[in-house]
């Protein structure tokens, strides 16, 4: 057998070794708390005047629960886009668009800085301007406003009602799931806000909606494999924010040249390679794939990779 073989052999041995270790991404996630929560959701809407939802501005499509628009209704609603900061500002301002070419008031936030928090209650006066306006009409000085503030988990529900209360009215987490029950917090005398425990949808029928979901942790970590996700991430920011990584893990261009041919093989080698150049490394010298993966998810999601979207419009 000549090198030429033995190579080929390798190849394809890498091959088959990334396809064990990479299967196809099925999450189907429902805690029974969820399920409580939808139905508690529905209850409490006659409640209040106006829903606000709020998204991240990485993944605006993939983290809108589709049960929502159905379950809300007729009611008035904003979309906030949270975490702004860590998306790109170009796609920033295309989704606001998009949510106001199809008739929905967007805002743009961060809750973490209280970037775009104090513009929040003067649109909600805006956007319920006829109902103030008729409860002024029959002698009321101020209407009571009560909003109701609804959105998967881990999108800054509660990191976004400290800001607009400014104080430490909720409890916050930077985990899934924190808020546990419903409650009512007071802004002012006429307005009170509605926090509500994050709530997903029963299944994902969109692989890449899960994986999105994934990626900025909206999914607990301990139901997933976090190896395979930090794989698909990185191949997504391969292909589409290849300076970033370099930048943030100081590869060089002929790194990435001299590793094997196959994409699918460099995107492995390649999160080997960040491993070894952020020291996870275990006895024998081999690399850490859990520790890479938790160093590549981590940096992403705390914006150490940059200004990152991963659903954009097109256009």
């Amino acid at each position: 057998m000549d090198m030429y073989q033995k190579r080929e052999m390798r190849k394809k041995q890498k091959m088959d070794d990334k396809e064990k270790s990479f299967p196809n991404v099925s999450i189907n996630w429902y805690p029974g708390h969820m399920l409580k929560t939808k139905k508690q959701i529905i209850e409490d809407l006659k409640l209040v005047d106006i829903v606000i939802e709020i998204l991240d501005a990485r993944i605006p499509k993939s983290s809108r629960n589709p049960d929502i628009k159905r379950i809300i209704q007729n009611k008035k609603e904003i979309i906030i886009l949270n975490k702004s900061d860590l998306a790109e500002e170009f796609h920033n301002k295309k989704w606001i668009e998009s949510f106001k070419n199809n008739g929905i008031t967007a805002m743009l936030t961060d809750a973490n800085s209280g970037k775009g928090t104090q513009e929040f209650l003067k649109q909600v006066e805006v956007v319920l301007k006829e109902e103030i306006e008729k409860a002024t009409e029959k002698g009321r000085i101020k209407k009571n406003i009560r909003i109701m503030i609804i959105g998967i988990p881990n999108v800054g529900k509660s990191s976004f009602i400290n800001r607009i209360c400014n104080k430490k009215a909720a409890v916050v987490g930077n985990r899934p799931g924190v808020t546990k029950q419903k409650q009512w917090v007071r802004i002012s005398n006429n307005i009170e806000l509605l926090d509500t425990p994050g709530v997903l949808w029963p299944k994902f029928e969109d692989e890449i909606v899960a994986l999105n979901l994934s990626y900025v942790g909206s999914i607990k970590d301990e139901v997933l494999n976090e190896t395979e996700i930090a794989y698909n991430l990185l191949k997504y920011l391969f292909e589409n924010y290849r300076q970033n990584l370099l930048e943030r893990y100081k590869i060089n261009e002929e790194d990435i040249n001299n590793e094997l041919q196959y994409q699918e093989d460099m995107i492995y080698n390649l999160m080997k390679l960040i491993g070894r150049k952020r020291g996870a490394i275990v006895s024998g010298g081999e690399i850490d794939d859990e520790k890479t993966a938790q160093i590549i998810l981590n940096d992403f999601r705390t914006g150490k990779l940059g200004r990152i979207t991963l659903e954009k419009i097109d256009g």
